[in-house]
Parts: C-alpha cells; sequence; structure tokens
C-alpha cells in the first residue's frame, strides 16, 4: 500500500460537465493510466462517433455507459499526488443516479464541484451541493470546467464563479474555504500545469489544491462501522462483501456481525486495490471475506460491526431535517425513502416535533401540524423494513441522511437517537 495519508475524493456536478474527463485527466497526469490506455479509449470514442470522450472513458468503463454516454454506478479509482493518495469516488450527475450520487459522496472526505463555464448553476449543481453540505464533505474545490469553450475569457469564470458562491451561501457552506479554479479538463488547462491561456488566473492547479487539502483526522476510537456497498462471490474465496470502512479497525480473525440481517461470523481475509492486507482502517474500501457467511445471507445497506457490540438497528428514530424542496407541505404519516450510508428504506414520518428556526437553531414551534420547504425541525420516524442508523453525535458517519420522493432529494438530516427493537 501507500505511506502517504489516504483520502477519498467525490467529483460531483451536473451532467455533461465534464466530471468523467476530469478524473480521466487527473489519472492520466498522475501516471495512473498509461498514454496507450487513453490513445486505445480514443479510437474507440472516434469509432463511436464521441471524440473527446477518450479520458471520460477511463472511468465509464461498462460497456453500457459508453453507449449512453453518461456515469451510472461509481467506480474507485486511486492516484497519488505528492503529498496523498487519492480513492477516487466518480459520483454520477444524471438525475436518475442521484441514488448513487449519495452512497459515493457519503464515503468521501473532500470533493470536487465541476461546473460548465458555458452553462453555469444547472439544477444537479444545486441538488449535489446540497447533499456534499448534508453528507459531511469537509472542503469543496470549485473547478470552473470548459473554459476552452469561452475563449478563457475572465470574465465567463467570474460570472459563473459569483454564480457559485451565492449558491454556497444558501447551504452556509464556507466559501472562504471553497477554492476555485478555472480549467479545462479536455484540454488540460490548470490541471497537472499552470495553463498559458489563462495569465489572468494566479491561483492553484487542481493538483495543487488537491495536494493543499487538510489531512484527514481518522476515527479510530468509534466502534467499528463498515456499511455494505456490494456483495460478491469470487471463485476460490467464496462470498465478498465489499465497502468502505467509515470507523474503527478490521483484522484478519475479528468476530463481525452484519446488521440488519444478523448474521456472523470471523473475517478470514481483507482485500483492498486487489492486495490482500491484515487490517484495514477508517476510509478504506475493502472487499473481505468472512467464515460462514454465504451471499444470500447479507445485502447491501448492511452494517458490519463488532459481533460483541453490533450496529444499532433502529426500530423508530428522531432526526433534526432541514427540507429543502417540497411542493406542499410534509405532516405525520408522510412515507419518503431515506438513503443513510448504503441504505435506502422508506421511513414514516410519526410524528413532527418541533420546527426550529432555522438561523438559530431555537426552537421555534412545538408539535407542529406540518412543515414545509426551507423549514428546519426535529421529527421521529419510523423505517418500514429494518435499517441500522447511529446517532450523529456519536458515530457521524452513520448519523447523516437524505430524503427523497418523486425523484428528487426533498431534505437532508442527522439522526439525534436511535430506539431500538
Amino acid at each position: 500500500m501507500s505511506d502517504k495519508p489516504h483520502q477519498n475524493l467525490a467529483i460531483i456536478g451536473h451532467v455533461d460537465h465534464g466530471k468523467s474527463t476530469l478524473v480521466g485527466r487527473l489519472l492520466f497526469e498522475t501516471g495512473s493510466v498509461p498514454e496507450h490506455i487513453i490513445e486505445q479509449h480514443r479510437e474507440e470514442a472516434a469509432e463511436k462517433g464521441k471524440s473527446g470522450f477518450e479520458f471520460a472513458y477511463v472511468m465509464d468503463n461498462l460497456a453500457e455507459e459508453r453507449e449512453r454516454g453518461v456515469t451510472i454506478d461509481i467506480a474507485h479509482q486511486r492516484f497519488d499526488t505528492d503529498k496523498y493518495y487519492f480513492t477516487i469516488v466518480d459520483t454520477p450527475g444524471h438525475r436518475d443516479f442521484v441514488k448513487n450520487m449519495i452512497t459515493g459522496a457519503s464515503q468521501a472526505d473532500h470533493a470536487i464541484l465541476v461546473v460548465a463555464a458555458d452553462d453555469g448553476v444547472a439544477p444537479q449543481t444545486r441538488e449535489h451541493v446540497f447533499l456534499a453540505r448534508t453528507l459531511g464533505i469537509e472542503t469543496l474545490i470549485i473547478a470552473i470546467n470548459k473554459m476552452d469553450t469561452v475563449g478563457y475569457g475572465e470574465d465567463s469564470y467570474k460570472e459563473i464563479k459569483s454564480e457559485v458562491q451565492d449558491l454556497l451561501k444558501q447551504v452556509r457552506f464556507d466559501t472562504d474555504d471553497a477554492r476555485f479554479i478555472p480549467i479545462s479538463a479536455f484540454e488540460g488547462d490548470n490541471i497537472a500545469e499552470r495553463s498559458g491561456n489563462m495569465d489572468w488566473f494566479d491561483g492553484p492547479t487542481v493538483l495543487e489544491a488537491l495536494d493543499n487539502l487538510p489531512a484527514p483526522s481518522p476515527p479510530t476510537d468509534a466502534p467499528l462501522r463498515i456499511p455494505i456497498q456490494d456483495v460478491y462471490t469470487i471463485s476460490g474465496i467464496g462470498t465478498v462483501p465489499v465497502g468502505r470502512v467509515e470507523t474503527g479497525t478490521l483484522n484478519v480473525g475479528d468476530n463481525v456481525s452484519f446488521q440488519p440481517s444478523d448474521v456472523s461470523g470471523e473475517v478470514k481475509t481483507i482485500e483492498m486495490h486487489h492486495e490482500e492486507v491484515d487490517s484495514a482502517g477508517p476510509g478504506d474500501n475493502i472487499g473481505f471475506n468472512v467464515r460462514g457467511v454465504g451471499k444470500d445471507d447479507i445485502r447491501r445497506g448492511d452494517v458490519a460491526g463488532p459481533a460483541d457490540a453490533p450496529p444499532s438497528v433502529a426500530e423508530t428514530f428522531q432526526a433534526q431535517i432541514v427540507v429543502m424542496q417540497h411542493p406542499s407541505v410534509i405532516t405525520a404519516g408522510y412515507t419518503p425513502v431515506i438513503h443513510a450510508h448504503t441504505a435506502q428504506v422508506a421511513c414514516t414520518f410519526e410524528s413532527i416535533d418541533k420546527k426550529l428556526d432555522p438561523k438559530s437553531g431555537e426552537v421555534a414551534e412545538e408539535n407542529p401540524d406540518f412543515i414545509k420547504a426551507g423549514d428546519a425541525a426535529v421529527v421521529t420516524l419510523r423505517p418500514q423494513k429494518p435499517l441500522v442508523l447511529e446517532p450523529s453525535s456519536e458515530i457521524p458517519e452513520l448519523g447523516s441522511f437524505a430524503i427523497r420522493d418523486m425523484g428528487q432529494t426533498i431534505a437532508a438530516g442527522k439522526v439525534l437517537e436511535v430506539h431500538g427493537r
């Protein structure tokens, strides 16, 4: 493995704003993808009448994605900068793929928000920024992409920059921290080297900005929690759940319990980036094999923890939420879908306990009849099927969630208390 600190990086933003091209370019510039592979992709892209998609193809290596020209699943790729090694959690921008975007962003420490200079803030830009904020992404680098399409003009850059700053203010993302960089992922401007096309810009390149990110602080004192992303059967090994260690440490020989499926066993092997390792810690994306656990015993959305102190399964939970958008009002009995870590479960609003003043956080009204867009509230929710959650004060990584309905993110929240079975 690498002796550099590890960071998980999400690439977020609206569809067609150039996320996959930026990722391909980053992997290429850091030597993670050899020149001849890009060349192969270039020929393939040209044959399909998609010239210019060669960098995007590095990430979109599912055949279906190439045919459609969109990113569907979350691909993990690694690359090194001088200071860190990064795993890229590439997140889809397409509307139907927001649930994958939530899973991807919930695994990231930091994010690059890609905004196209010729298009500006688009609906998904707004949604992704809100989710990034709620899902605990610490630092945002804003790459204003496709500068080549606007003649590398400083005015276009400034205009988009102020649009994005307004958006960040709305969700209270600290704009001082937000690092803005004008780039062309396709041409390679300001990715690894300064662009001669934009002498007016004296800020960092994308790779420099990545090196300037704050180092991750591993939450090792919290108990082990690994939300399961997928479960594979690998010949010669057996059942291999795959996920990211959110907190704690997993060692070969540990006894783990998967909740809410309620099965347990002993960890036989742990694999990371196709290498066997003895242990894994927070932020590591791993596959691990557990003795006595079969493919049909566990599923995506389960969470692994120590067998003697398993993850909490919520019968009901109390949460603080902020309603972003809803066409009417939300009352008790409303049942949208909750996206928390890798799980997606319908949950019913049992009660609306308090309405809060969004500015001060003080209680504005006890037991209100309803809440609407723009409101902050404390609510009690009942999952329609078992769901692992933890209070965000104890394990923040398993304490935040998004609420979706009608194909959009309605609200986002954090768990205050979990009432078990």
